[in-house]
């Protein structure tokens, strides 16, 4: 059964790091692109970050370029997300899903594309 697990997601101080773990299992990521999302109390789910089927694209969301970075180990079938410099506005659940792709640099950014989420795992950033 196809199914995404997050996990990494914690309390960390303004400044930390924390690095996000999505694990596939039931499917292979090969000819999937990922995205990474995430939801703060009383906002809209929003975009982080995104990459394609081989990992030679990327996409940031303006707020954590320089800050954020994302990647993948297909032969393990996960996908990262490395944050650093960790801001208090970061704080939300975070949410990586997946979506077959045809194409090696395919950036696919709209959350509605996405057809597989995991439950999601909890960011707090606070001192």
């Amino acid at each position: 059964q196809l199914q995404l697990v997050e996990s990494g997601g914690g309390l960390v101080q303004p400044g930390g790091s924390l690095r996000l773990s999505c694990a596939a299992s039931g499917f292979t990521l090969d000819y999937y692109a990922i995205g990474w999302f995430r939801q703060a109390p009383g906002k809209e789910r929003e975009g982080v970050s995104c990459i394609s089927m081989s990992g030679g694209s990327t996409k940031y969301k303006d707020s954590v370029k320089g800050r954020f970075t994302i990647s993948r180990d297909n032969a393990k079938n996960t996908v990262y997300l490395q944050m650093n410099s960790l801001k208090p506005e970061d704080t939300a659940i975070y949410y990586c899903a997946a979506v077959r792709s045809n194409s090696s640099y395919e950036i696919i950014e709209a959350s509605y594309e996405y057809h597989y989420w995991g439950q999601g795992t909890q960011v707090t950033v606070s001192s």
